[in-house]
């Protein structure tokens, strides 16, 4: 049986955290093996005064999920049901303020992760271990398995310069590590100050994804339903640099992708004959309900997903955006007078092929968003040379073997 770090602690009927001020990071799937969430867990103990629930910190998109798309910031309150100050690391700051901070003197941070650099939680947690080696608050991290395993690693590592709130520091796309492993990594490298303690996931076999550990999901964003999403989001979310849509507005988004100028029989044809690892692809219609192209028919193509063992997702989506480049050639959009990634293939603009989204994405306003996502400007230039994929492979695995050293 796999056990949370949250579970450890309920079975030591929180001992470690006796006599404590807290600040607990978290948000809606901080759970437990019988789905009661952290908070519901921490208040009989802070009504007893066995400790204190000074202040909750939550991250992207709200501290129960509530905001559905990226870049949609929120902001703090008092939680009528606990009492508790919740204040937001996605508004006005992304890191607790010293402010913020006054009156905690242990820091508790139970958040998911699904493997990817890109997703924000690693980064709001990174910048509250920054704020605790600041302020001397110790940190203790409640870890859980990363659901798509802990053994392969792909993609491109950050380069510096390319830093933002989808990648911080210098790991791959597909980091194979989970949130403990990163914050330990953070402390041996870049925070040597830090004073942490990573209550660790036991029982878990690296090779084991999420739905393999009986573990209960919950969504941990409102675009992450299922195990099966977070098997192709390190490659599906590159989508979000450009006018294709990654599948927001469906049920089943980043599996899910396309754009009223493709052609998806075309394009599954192509895809299907790259005999890429793990994965086939299946022609498909389908219309956003919101998003990019919302009430418009696309054509796409659905990624099946065979064996996770060979599937690598970041190359599948670099093969995906390169043929649908192919498919239509890349369009300018520099004489446009605003980003036309919600309008492409309308009226307004005449786009009717591939385009990349124009900056800000996550509130940097002078880098391509691809870059941002790929952590480098190289990826950009290859997909737009039409680089062979196997040289794109071999200089990802290069990059993932130097940080692996």
């Amino acid at each position: 049986m796999v056990r949370t770090g949250l579970q450890s602690l309920l079975d030591a009927e929180f001992a470690p955290l006796r006599g404590l001020s807290l600040g607990v990071v978290c948000n809606q799937s901080a759970i437990d093996r019988d789905c009661v969430h952290l908070l519901d867990r921490l208040k009989p103990g802070h009504d007893q005064g066995l400790f204190r629930v000074q202040a909750v910190f939550g991250p992207e998109h709200g501290l129960f999920g509530h905001t559905q798309d990226n870049m949609i910031e929120w902001e703090g309150v008092t939680d009528p049901r606990t009492g508790f100050m919740i204040h937001s690391l996605y508004g006005q700051h992304r890191k607790p303020t010293p402010e913020m901070l006054r009156g905690v003197d242990h820091l508790l941070v139970d958040m998911p992760d699904i493997g990817s650099r890109y997703y924000t939680f690693a980064w709001t947690m990174a910048h509250c271990l920054e704020a605790c080696a600041e302020a001397g608050i110790p940190a203790t991290i409640l870890d859980r398995p990363n659901p798509i395993g802990g053994v392969q690693v792909e993609g491109p590592v950050l380069r510096p310069g390319f830093e933002s709130f989808v990648g911080l520091y210098p790991v791959p796309t597909r980091h194979g590590m989970t949130l403990g492993e990163i914050a330990d990594w953070l402390k041996r490298r870049f925070l040597p100050g830090l004073d942490l303690t990573v209550m660790p996931c036991e029982g878990w076999d690296r090779s084991q994804y999420g739905d393999q550990t009986g573990l209960p999901w919950a969504m941990p964003s409102p675009n992450m339903p299922t195990v099966e999403t977070a098997v192709v989001y390190p490659g599906g979310c590159l989508l979000e640099a450009t006018n294709l849509s990654e599948g927001r507005g469906t049920t089943r988004p980043f599996e899910t992708l396309g754009a009223p100028f493709l052609d998806g029989w075309k394009l599954a044809h192509a895809l299907n004959g790259l005999a890429l690892g793990g994965v086939r692809f299946r022609p498909i219609q389908f219309e956003p309900t919101f998003n990019k192209y919302a009430g418009k028919l696309c054509e796409g193509v659905f990624v099946h997903v065979t064996d996770r063992r060979t599937f690598e997702p970041v190359l599948t989506y670099i093969a995906i955006i390169r043929q649908c480049l192919r498919q239509t050639g890349l369009r300018d959009t520099s004489h446009l007078p605003e980003d036309p990634v919600f309008k492409a293939a309308s009226a307004e603009t005449g786009l009717d092929g591939f385009a990349w989204k124009r900056p800000p994405y996550e509130y940097v306003h002078d880098r391509s968003p691809i870059d941002l996502l790929a952590g480098n400007d190289w990826l950009r230039s290859a997909i737009e040379s039409d680089a062979p994929l196997e040289r794109i492979r071999e200089r990802m695995r290069s990059e993932c073997a130097a940080f692996l050293s």
